[in-house]
C-alpha cells in the first residue's frame, strides 16, 4: 500500500510538472504563431509524441495541413485526406477523440495504415481542438513505437482545454485587427468619395453604404474597390 501511495504520488507530481510545462508552451501571439505553439507544444510535453499536425477541415469540404513540426507529415496527412480515413480524419470530420496506438493491426484505417507504417508511423491519435462556423480542428499526434497514446487520460484532456482557450483568444486578437483594418479603409475611403464628389462626411458615408446595399456587397468590399480604383494612373 505505502508503495502504490508513493507511486501515485509520484504520477501526480509528474502530472503536474507537464500540466505547467504545457501552460508556459503555449504563450499568447496570433493565430499562426498560436497554431505552431500547439504542435511544437504537443512534441515537448506529450508522452511519445514525436510529430504533430492541425488538420482544418473548412466548410466546403477542404482539408487543410497547418504548423506540422516535420515535412513527413505533409504526405502522411494528405493521405488521409485522400483516403477519407485515419485519425486525424475522423477527429476533424466525425469523432471528437480518436486513439490508434496499433495502425497495423487497426481495421478501421486498413487502407491508411499501409501508408503510415511505410512511413515509420506505427501509432498515432487525433483530438478535436475546435469547431468554429466556417472549420473544424483537430490535433494530430504521432509515434513510431507502437502501443503509444494508449492512455492519453487527463494530461489529454488538459491539453485540449489549454489549446482551445489559446485559440480562443487568438481568435480575438485576430478580429480586433481586422476591425480596425476595417475601420481604417472605410475611413480612407469615405475621403476619397469627399473629395472626387465634393460631399461631406455624413453624405459620403451614406453614398458607399447605399452602394453596399444596392450591391449586396460588404461596406469593406466596397471601399476596397474605391480605394482600388484612386490609386490607379489616370488614363
Amino acid at each position: 500500500m505505502l508503495e502504490k501511495g508513493y507511486r501515485d504520488a509520484m504520477d501526480d507530481q509528474r502530472l503536474l510538472e507537464l500540466m505547467q510545462r504545457l501552460s508556459r508552451s503555449l504563450t499568447p501571439g496570433d493565430l499562426d504563431h498560436t497554431l505552431s505553439r500547439i504542435t511544437g507544444a504537443a512534441v515537448e510535453v506529450l508522452p511519445s509524441v514525436e510529430f504533430a499536425s492541425i488538420t482544418v477541415l473548412h466548410r466546403d469540404g477542404r482539408l487543410e495541413t497547418v504548423a506540422p513540426t516535420d515535412d513527413l507529415l505533409w504526405g502522411v496527412d494528405a493521405a488521409q485526406y485522400e483516403l477519407r480515413e485515419g485519425p486525424c480524419y475522423d477527429a476533424a470530420a466525425d469523432a471528437v477523440h480518436v486513439v490508434s496506438p496499433d495502425l497495423a493491426n487497426d481495421q478501421r484505417f486498413p487502407r491508411y495504415a499501409a501508408t503510415a507504417v511505410t512511413a515509420g508511423i506505427n501509432a498515432q491519435a487525433g483530438i478535436r481542438l475546435f469547431e468554429a462556423p466556417k472549420s473544424r480542428g483537430a490535433l494530430n499526434l504521432y509515434a513510431r513505437e507502437t502501443g503509444a497514446f494508449e492512455d492519453l487520460g487527463m494530461l489529454g484532456a488538459f491539453f485540449q482545454h489549454q489549446s482551445a482557450m489559446a485559440i480562443d483568444y487568438a481568435r480575438e486578437i485576430q478580429n480586433l485587427r481586422e476591425a480596425v483594418r476595417t475601420r481604417g479603409m472605410i475611413g480612407q475611403a469615405v475621403g476619397i468619395v469627399m473629395e472626387r464628389y465634393k460631399l461631406t462626411d455624413d453624405r459620403a458615408f451614406a453614398f458607399l453604404t447605399r452602394l453596399s446595399q444596392h450591391g449586396n456587397m460588404k461596406l469593406r468590399a466596397i471601399a476596397e474597390q474605391i480605394i482600388a480604383t484612386s490609386e490607379q494612373p489616370p488614363r
